[in-house]
């Protein structure tokens, strides 16, 4: 299957994001990052999604919960 990919797309991830990626794709026997990313993307678009509401920001659709505070160099020196 050869699909032309495109664009590129830029996602910033706390290193408890990334590290779940890399168990996916390991755990999957994924070959690359970018493979184990869009099988989850895939996943995750055949599953339920939330709607936003107003005021809602990027930071608060974090994979794990980092509190009111939000994913900040403050809570990751916390950790």
């Amino acid at each position: 299957m050869s699909e032309l990919r495109a664009e590129r797309l830029q996602v910033m991830l706390s290193p408890e994001e990334l590290a779940a990626v890399d168990d996916f794709r390991f755990k999957h026997r994924m070959p690359t990052r970018a493979a184990a990313i869009r099988e989850l993307l895939k996943l995750g678009l055949d599953g339920e999604a939330t709607d936003a509401k107003a005021g809602v920001k990027s930071s608060d659709y974090g994979v794990f919960d980092r509190g009111p505070e939000g994913h900040t160099e403050a809570a990751a020196s916390e950790d």
